[in-house]
């Protein structure tokens, strides 16, 4: 099994449609006791959130997230987490929305140190609530 995603942050390899997650998206991933969340902003996402389990190295979960546009949207994503070869984390996306009509793939990585994490490169400070 790849290593726990507490106290990660990931971000997008490739932009996905206009309006959604992209480059400039950064994921604050938490874990424990096989549960799984995140809280994400940057690009066109002002603020979303995940919350899902975990068995092994997949990932089951939901998504919120308000739009720069002011939108709400939600899906469901299945993932499955990988280790690179440097050792960062990878997870390869299967996504679809739940709120609108459309589904697809996607995949992010461990940013480095958590390098341009959430707060850097102007995007939103996304942290963990009631801890």
């Amino acid at each position: 099994m790849a290593k726990s995603l507490d106290g990660l942050v990931l971000a997008p390899v490739a932009d996905q449609a206009p309006g959604q997650v992209g480059v400039r998206t950064r994921f604050a991933y938490h874990e424990r006791d096989g549960a799984v969340w995140a809280d994400y902003a940057g690009g066109d996402v002002v603020r979303g959130h995940l919350l899902g389990t975990r068995e092994g190295d997949r990932l089951d979960f939901r998504y919120v997230q308000l739009k720069r546009d002011g939108t709400t949207s939600s899906g469901h994503c299945v993932s499955t987490v990988a280790e690179l070869p440097d050792g960062r984390v990878r997870l390869d996306e299967r996504w679809e929305w739940e709120s609108q009509p459309g589904s697809g793939t996607s995949v992010v990585e461990e940013i480095p140190g958590g390098a341009d994490g959430p707060g850097g490169d102007g995007v939103e400070q996304v942290t963990e609530h009631g801890r």
